[in-house]
């Protein structure tokens, strides 16, 4: 069984990837059980594909509708002239902007929407300047999202 911290590599990698138009993650057959088989449509998946998490990633970044260029946010505006160390405090500040301005928005779901887009907006500006364990540390280090991840039954399990 892969641990949390090994399963968001994987996620993150295939989210790169796909941004980057590179092949597959080399992540792809691994799995969080023992080996179960598929169940049907309406049942939640028991195993792990980064490839499918990531698509699922990206439609969650798709819908936050922040225009970066536009928000007021000191963090962010440091990881727009390529200061990458302010990334994790750009995402935080911005997701709970966004979850306040909409309520029925969990935090949680806020921060994994924010974090994508700002990794799709930087990857579109400037794409040698982000790299996959900056997001990666960004999600394994908030308490709150790993806690909402494994309490959806893990990332194969998380909605988008």
């Amino acid at each position: 069984m892969a641990t949390f911290e090994e399963q968001t590599a994987c996620v993150v990698e295939a989210l790169f990837s796909d941004l980057l138009g590179e092949d597959e993650s080399e992540c792809r057959s691994l799995e969080t059980d023992s080996g179960e088989p598929l169940r049907s449509a309406g049942e939640h998946p028991t195993t792990f594909d980064p490839t499918v998490i990531a698509s699922r990633l990206r439609q969650m970044g798709d819908r936050c509708n922040m225009d970066f260029e536009r928000v007021s946010s000191e963090a962010l505006a440091e990881v727009l002239k390529g200061k990458m160390e302010k990334f994790a405090a750009a995402v935080d500040s911005l997701s709970r902007r966004w979850s306040d301005q909409n309520p029925e928005l969990a935090y949680e779901k806020a921060f994994l929407s924010v974090a994508v887009k700002l990794v799709m907006h930087v990857t579109e500006k400037v794409p040698a300047l982000l790299r996959p364990n900056q997001l990666i540390e960004v999600i394994n280090g908030n308490s709150r999202v790993r806690n909402y991840i494994e309490a959806c039954g893990g990332w194969e399990n998380l909605d988008s």
